[in-house]
C-alpha cells in the first residue's frame, strides 16, 4: 500500500516514514505542491497525508484541485490549524478526515487504516475477502480451517493490497510499485513470482490466480 506523504518538516516527515514503514506501508515524500503534483501525475497512491502550509502554496489549494479534477483518493490533513473552523474548512474542501499536531502516532495508523478500509468496503479491523482473513496489527493470515499464519513483511504488503483488490487483474509492474518506494531499488519482476508462490501456500493457488500477459488476480470465493 503505497503512500503520499505531503510534509515540509524534515524531522517530522522521516519520524512519520519510519512510523508508517513500520505499519507495513511505503511512502513517497513530497516537501512541496510542485514535487506532490509531479509525484500524483506519475505514481498510484492509496492514500495522501497533506499538511496545508507549504513553501509554495496552500495543501488546501492542492487538495480541491484534485477533487476537481476527479481524484478520490482518501486524504488525511495533518496541520498545527486546529480551530474547529479550520476543520470545517479542511473537510469541506474534500479532507476525509482531519488530525491536528501535535498527535499520537497510534492514532494517526488508526486513522489511515480507517480511511483505507472505508474505501475498499471492509469496515471491520479485520480484513476479509472471501475465505481468507487478514489481521493487519499482527501481520498474520487466516483461512477456512482457523489456523494463523504469521507472514514475512514483503508478504503481508502483497496479500493486503490483492485483498484491497479483489477481482482485479494486477501486474508484476503495479505490485512492485506498491512494494517500493522511489527511494529504493526495485527488485526485479521475477521476485514477484517467488513471493505469489509463497502466498498460494497459505490462501491457496486458486484463491491468487495467473492472467497470462497481464499479471494476478485475487478471487474471493
Amino acid at each position: 500500500m503505497k503512500l503520499l506523504l505531503l510534509e515540509d518538516d524534515d524531522l517530522l516527515a522521516e519520524s512519520l516514514d519510519e512510523c508508517l514503514k513500520d505499519s507495513g506501508y511505503r511512502v513517497d515524500l513530497a516537501t512541496s505542491l510542485s514535487v506532490a503534483r509531479s509525484l500524483m501525475a506519475t505514481e498510484h497512491y492509496e492514500l495522501a497525508i497533506l499538511d496545508l502550509g507549504l513553501p509554495d502554496g496552500s495543501g488546501l489549494d492542492l487538495l480541491k484541485q484534485w477533487r476537481k479534477d476527479g481524484l478520490d483518493l482518501p486524504v488525511l490533513i495533518l496541520t498545527a490549524r486546529d480551530t474547529w473552523e479550520d476543520k470545517v474548512v479542511g473537510l469541506e474542501g474534500g479532507a476525509d478526515d482531519y488530525l491536528t499536531k501535535p498527535f499520537h502516532e497510534a492514532e494517526l495508523i488508526a486513522r489511515v487504516m480507517a480511511l483505507l478500509r472505508r474505501k475498499s468496503g471492509h469496515l471491520s479491523a479485520e480484513l476479509t475477502v472471501g475465505g481468507v482473513s487478514l489481521d493487519e496489527a499482527n501481520q498474520c493470515v487466516r483461512i477456512d480451517d482457523g489456523t494463523w499464519h504469521t507472514l514475512t513483511g514483503t508478504e503481508f504488503l502483497l496479500l493486503r493490497y490483492f485483498m484491497h483488490h479483489p477481482g482485479h487483474v494486477l501486474s508484476k509492474d503495479q505490485l512492485l510499485n506498491q512494494l517500493y518506494a522511489l527511494d529504493q531499488d526495485a527488485a526485479a519482476s521475477n521476485l514477484i513470482e517467488v513471493y505469489i508462490a509463497r502466498l498460494r501456500r497459505h490462501v491457496g493457488k486458486s484463491t491468487i490466480q495467473t492472467r497470462r500477459g497481464q499479471g494476478y488476480v485475487f478471487v474471493a470465493h
